[in-house]
């Protein structure tokens, strides 16, 4: 994500790999409290009978889980609500046991979530709500390489407004913006924060089936293809993602370029610069797949979104109205670079910020040649987004991290920043990777000593 003020596809084998990387596990605490909906947990039919579930307790979850998303999207556009119903297939991949998922979707912050029947295995169960995450317990413990099947409803309402965070969840300016709405597997991270660092950390799915059925005639763009139309009913396909963003509205007009196997498209409202946008655009996916591996889906989407700040997701990223020149050029070109830089190498974005937003900006001011100094102090780069302040967030982790990043591209030279770049993104693509393991792997790739000038900045890390 950018702060506006301060300023296909890999294989399933790669899944394997990505499986293989992930944290094994989170230690869990207490829950917040919240009511559980419905009656005690009973057995609905043959699914809870056929459950891979044994009794037990742990009190673990993971992220090494391989979840397959089948979405049903109920889209309100005039009442500006959603009613959502999910069907999550998950493989716990992890060497341990869990009891619990930890599931996030930011409609259990800014959208009045209304929960509805929640089951594992066909056999109801009661979630708690904690900020952003609905904790769904499994009813025992799920074993390694074991299955299980759970079923999510919810409903909701959009905000009406674009300050604050809301515009990542709203109806606004005629356009409906839809972020972290599906029940995704993660773990649990505080919403609130002194900025607009992105709070979340989830992984990767092999495949997501959305169906959007809305009460009027809207053009969506989202994550993946459309794969079937009829009616007011749309159904999309997308293949390994961390994420599935919905933008929709009546008045979105369509822009298209081509550059070699994939598609570049726009879809704007009428007086918005879409074919700027998709000259930006279409050049910062040649360049960067040039520097850092070719892009891997076969199309890239930019939205013009209800309000708020750019935003990124997989093969889709979101621009606001407003920006103009050099700034427009920037914020699609760094948006674009997420792609790369949380989109398939995913990371903490919560607690690790420099993993993701440092290195797409430096990707991005590399390609655009647009620097500026930082307009706050020195800081560390090693802090997690709660520890910095409104003012000063940018400034540091955005423009000093990629200023930082830069230097050592001097000092290496192209060639080898690049290709140590390069590298890191192969090694842990579609998996999770952290801060220390990027710097790692950029100071493997010189026979110069880096680390001292990583402790100076990372005291936490070196």
């Amino acid at each position: 994500m950018i702060v506006l003020p301060a300023h296909r596809t890999f294989r399933a084998g790669w899944v394997v790999l990505a499986v293989a990387i992930l944290l094994a596990s989170f230690p869990g605490g207490s829950l917040a409290a919240a009511s559980p909906t419905g009656p005690a947990a009973s057995a609905t039919g043959p699914a809870a009978s056929a459950s891979q579930i044994v009794p037990g307790r742990v009190d673990r979850t993971s992220l090494a889980l391989v979840g397959r998303y089948t979405v049903s999207l109920g889209l309100g556009f005039n009442a500006g609500t959603i009613d959502v119903s999910t069907r999550l297939e998950v493989q716990n991949a992890s060497p341990g046991p869990i009891d619990r998922l930890e599931l996030n979707t930011i409609a259990a912050h800014l959208g009045r979530l209304r929960l509805g029947t929640v089951s594992v295995d066909g056999r109801r169960v009661h979630p708690t709500i904690d900020d952003q995450t609905l904790v769904v317990p499994l009813g025992g413990v799920l074993p390694p390489r074991a299955s299980t099947t759970v079923r999510v409803h919810y409903s909701a309402t959009l905000r009406r407004t674009v300050s604050g965070s809301d515009w990542l969840f709203a109806k606004a300016n005629g356009i409906v913006d839809l972020y972290r709405w599906i029940p995704w597997l993660s773990v649990r991270r505080p919403f609130d924060r002194p900025n607009n660092g992105d709070p979340f950390l989830t992984v990767t799915s092999p495949l997501v089936t959305v169906t959007v059925t809305t009460d009027r005639p809207l053009v969506i763009a989202a994550t993946g293809r459309r794969i079937a139309r009829q009616g007011l009913v749309q159904t999309f396909e997308a293949r390994d993602v961390r994420d599935v963003t919905i933008t929709a509205s009546p008045f979105y007009r369509l822009t298209t370029a081509t550059l070699g196997p994939t598609t570049i498209q726009v879809f704007a409202k009428p007086g918005f610069p879409a074919a700027t946008v998709l000259g930006y655009a279409r050049t910062a996916v040649a360049r960067m797949g040039a520097l850092v591996g070719t892009y891997p889906y076969a199309t890239y989407t930019v939205a013009q979104s209800a309000g708020g700040d750019g935003m990124e997701s997989p093969e889709l990223s979101w621009i606001p109205a407003g920006p103009t020149g050099s700034h427009l050029r920037w914020l699609v070109t760094h948006e674009t670079a997420h792609q790369w830089f949380y989109g398939l190498v995913g990371s903490d974005q919560a607690r690790q910020p420099f993993a993701d937003e440092a290195m797409a900006d430096e990707l991005a001011r590399y390609v655009t040649g647009i620097r500026r100094a930082s307009r706050c102090a020195t800081g560390r780069l090693d802090r997690s987004i709660y520890s910095y302040s409104g003012a000063c967030y940018f400034e540091v982790v955005y423009v000093q991290g990629s200023t930082f990043l830069d230097g050592l591209r001097k000092r290496m030279g192209n060639d080898a920043f690049w290709t140590a770049v390069r590298g890191y993104v192969a090694a842990h693509g579609l998996g999770i990777a952290t801060t220390k393991e990027l710097l790692a792997a950029i100071d493997d790739g010189t026979p110069l000593d880096l680390r001292p000038l990583f402790h100076a900045r990372f005291p936490s890390l070196f």
